[in-house]
């Protein structure tokens, strides 16, 4: 790795050049972080029909109802007519918190196979450039992957580069909750990978559920792969700011208000992840106990007590991460704010000592995973601290999970 003077002069001429390239940037091609309008989303066509639809002369309720009132409408149908709005709404129901999570299931199982054969069709199609019939081929075979019978998609947009999000353990029974939010690249063909399995969200979430069901056998756990938001497509402007971040919170909030039960929640965030999770943490939900992060650019704010929250903020980095070398300020909306293993930030430091760079943290054997499997678990006594008697676990119950 390139070794770089991270003197406080550098970083702030860094920032002054980044500022400089993105406003010769904006005057010649402009603003360009919302793009790809179109008249109609397929999951925006399925809302519109859900508001003029009808259940048996009832009129449906609004789509954007709270989870509470939503909830309270679901269960008042008897199965088969929940079966029938998955089946008629099948990407309205699939994103609709509040609805119950096995139906969710099913109406996404529906829309991703539908999906699936519209990019089929697609792959006929002569008119198709090269580059246009090797990404239907991608997305079909994508598309019908997660369409799987033992695949649990809670969230699916077809819309643009795609958003997804994927259950692992049985979530209406869960006592303990954690959402991975993964970072930059991430889109429905990036959802899971073969290649550096757990640098995609799938093999992330994956490998913290089995760690977590090896660090406690009695607690009931499940973790959310959650790339439920638009991120940002490599590190280029929207990576620098927090577009991407504020929509992906407002999103996030919604998605841990409407999860079911009384399971309290540990958000795992990775990356620009960790943006998104420090845009959301003031307006989080009480049942959100913890926020990790790791290879964090920053989470928008100089210290942990600007994000008005009560959960536990955790920060890892590994020794070979990159990120260490990004400017940790923020100046004209560029940048993400302080460092978060900065001594002043007020993180509870955890170590990651063999993560192996920005994309290693979840790799199975991992002291970065066995620590987040433990606030997972709520077993905070276990945790590895960054340095031995740095207090990181200092004040923390200890709930004895086994």
């Amino acid at each position: 790795m390139t070794s770089f003077d991270s003197s406080p002069q550098l970083n702030v001429w860094r920032a002054l050049l980044a500022l400089a390239v993105v406003f010769v940037m904006l005057a010649t091609t402009g603003w360009t972080a919302i793009r790809n309008h179109r008249a109609q989303s397929p999951l925006q066509a399925s809302l519109s029909a859900w508001r003029h639809g009808h259940l048996d002369g009832r009129e449906l309720p609004d789509a954007d109802a709270s989870p509470q009132r939503l909830t309270a409408f679901f269960a008042s149908l008897t199965d088969r007519q929940q079966r029938r709005l998955a089946h008629r709404y099948p990407l309205a129901v699939g994103n609709m918190n509040g609805a119950p999570v096995e139906l969710r299931y099913r109406a996404n199982r529906i829309a991703l196979r539908q999906q699936s054969k519209r990019e089929r069709a697609l792959t006929h199609d002569e008119r198709l450039s090269e580059t246009g019939l090797f990404q239907a081929t991608r997305r079909m075979h994508r598309y019908a992957s997660l369409a799987d019978e033992d695949r649990q998609i809670l969230a699916f947009d077809p819309d643009g580069t795609g958003r997804v999000a994927e259950v692992f353990g049985d979530l209406d029974r869960a006592e303990r909750v954690s959402v991975v939010v993964p970072g930059v690249d991430t889109n429905v063909l990036t959802f899971q990978r073969t290649n550096r399995r757990y640098s995609a969200p799938v093999g992330m979430a994956e490998a913290l559920y089995r760690a977590e069901r090896t660090a406690s056998t009695r607690t009931r756990t499940a973790v959310i792969a959650w790339a439920d938001y638009t991120a940002p497509d490599g590190l280029g402007l929207d990576s620098a700011t927090a577009l991407r971040a504020e929509q992906g919170a407002i999103r996030l909030n919604k998605l841990v208000r409407a999860l079911p039960g009384g399971s309290t929640v540990a958000l795992v965030c990775h990356s620009y992840g960790s943006v998104v999770c420090g845009v959301a943490a003031r307006s989080l939900p009480s049942r959100v106990t913890d926020i990790a992060v790791a290879g964090s650019p920053g989470m928008r704010t100089a210290k942990v007590s600007a994000l008005h929250t009560a959960a536990r903020v955790w920060a890892m980095r590994d020794p070979d991460d990159w990120v260490q070398d990004v400017p940790y300020l923020e100046v004209g909306g560029l940048g993400h704010g302080a460092d978060p293993m900065s001594a002043e930030f007020g993180a509870r430091l955890l170590s990651a000592s063999d993560a192996e760079g920005h994309s290693g943290y979840f790799e199975p054997g991992t002291v970065s995973l066995y620590n987040f499997a433990e606030i997972g678990i709520g077993a905070y006594h276990l945790v590895e601290c960054a340095r031995k008697n740095d207090g990181c676990r200092a004040g923390l119950p200890d709930t004895g999970a086994a």
